[in-house]
Order: C-alpha cells, then structure tokens, then sequence
C-alpha cells in the first residue's frame, strides 16, 4: 500500500515539474512585475487545478472528457489565449524602450490581478487537465480506498506540489532580478517566453482542428 502511495506522489511530482504552459505564465508574469506577480501567478494556476479537480470529484470533468464538441471547444479557446499571451509578450518586447546600462527601464508592472488571471486561464483552459484527471486519475488511487475522498486528496496534493515547485521557480527567477532588468536580457527573455507561449497555442489550435 505505501509502494502504491508513494508511486501516486511520485507521477504527480512529475507531471508538475515538466515544463509547460504554467511555467511560461510564471516566467512571464515575474519578467513584468517581479515576485509577487509571479507568486500571484502561480497561485492562480493552482486555482485552475483546483477547479478542474472539483468538476472531476463531482464527476463533471468526465463529461467534458467524453463530449468531442466541448473539449474542441475549450481546447480552441484555451489555445487562443496562450496565442494571445505569446502574441503581448513578443509585441512589448519589440516596443520596449533601450536604456542605458546604468539605468535599465523598468517594464510597467501588471495589475494586481492580472498576473493571477493568467494563471488561472491557462489551466482552467486547458482540457488536457480534465482529461488527466479523469483518464490517469482515478488509476493512482490505491485498492480499497473511497473514490471521491481519494481523488480529492490526490487533487490538494497535485495543488500543493505545484505551489512548491512553481513558488520555488518564482523566487529563482526573481532573485536574479538584477541581471533580467538589463534592457537587452528582457528582450531575449520575452522574445523566448513569448515564443513559448504562442508555440504551445498554436500546437493545441492544430490539435484541435
């Protein structure tokens, strides 16, 4: 049974830490507004878990798991904004001002909720999560252990795991802050992180289609 526990946590651990469209929100939400934005981004991708992991407890995400037309629908949709985000990143990396090297510009920090808004699309956007969570799932809760309890447990767990390493992720790259506040560095990370992004859109429009 603990084999059984600890191979649970273990493919939970893993699919957190594989990067993805979460860490790109992440990494563009602290490029623009420093540690805080980044935490609040992390804080709203979780929330998009959360809300995927009730719809699955109550049974709903299998519902969409099983409607081809929703979950084209979402999927188009939830490509789309990550186009959108992809698209912003790039355009404020073309349209941000040079600076001297002693005097970097700082970028216009986001709204205190944006950064979580972003988060929170993203994830809750995203159907491939509806569909882990209904298809892989319910396979990593133990022999004899109560479904809806289970899957809720492994759902805070997956949360919680991802506030660590997203949360972790966040005070690294700010940290760094000196060093990514150089006009030049800003402008290559956009550019990547917004490369980023659009490409994981665009990928989930084709598939979609």
């Amino acid at each position: 049974m603990i084999g059984v526990v600890v191979t649970a946590f273990a493919v939970l651990g893993l699919l957190t830490v594989i990067p993805g469209p979460d860490m790109a929100v992440v990494t563009r939400a602290g490029l623009s507004g420093g540690r805080s934005a980044a935490l609040r981004a992390t804080f709203g991708v979780v929330a998009g878990l959360m809300v995927w992991g009730a719809l699955t407890v109550v049974g709903l995400g299998a519902v969409l798991a099983a409607s081809a037309e929703a979950y084209t629908v979402v999927k188009i949709v939830g490509g789309m904004y990550l186009v959108y985000l992809g698209v912003s990143t790039l355009w404020r990396s073309r349209t941000r001002p040079h600076a001297a090297p002693s005097a970097p510009a700082p970028a216009p920090a986001p709204s205190s909720g944006s950064s979580w808004r972003a988060g929170f699309l993203t994830n809750l956007l995203n159907p491939k999560i509806a569909v882990f969570y209904t298809g892989l799932l319910p396979q990593l809760v133990p022999p004899g252990w109560p479904t809806a309890p289970s899957l809720a447990l492994l759902v805070l767990v997956h949360g919680l795991l991802g506030i660590v390493w997203l949360g972790a992720y966040s005070i690294l790259l700010t940290r760094a802050r000196t060093t990514l506040e150089k006009p030049s560095v800003r402008k290559v990370l956009d550019r990547i992180t917004g490369s980023v992004l659009f490409g994981f859109g665009a990928i989930v429009v084709a598939e979609a289609r």
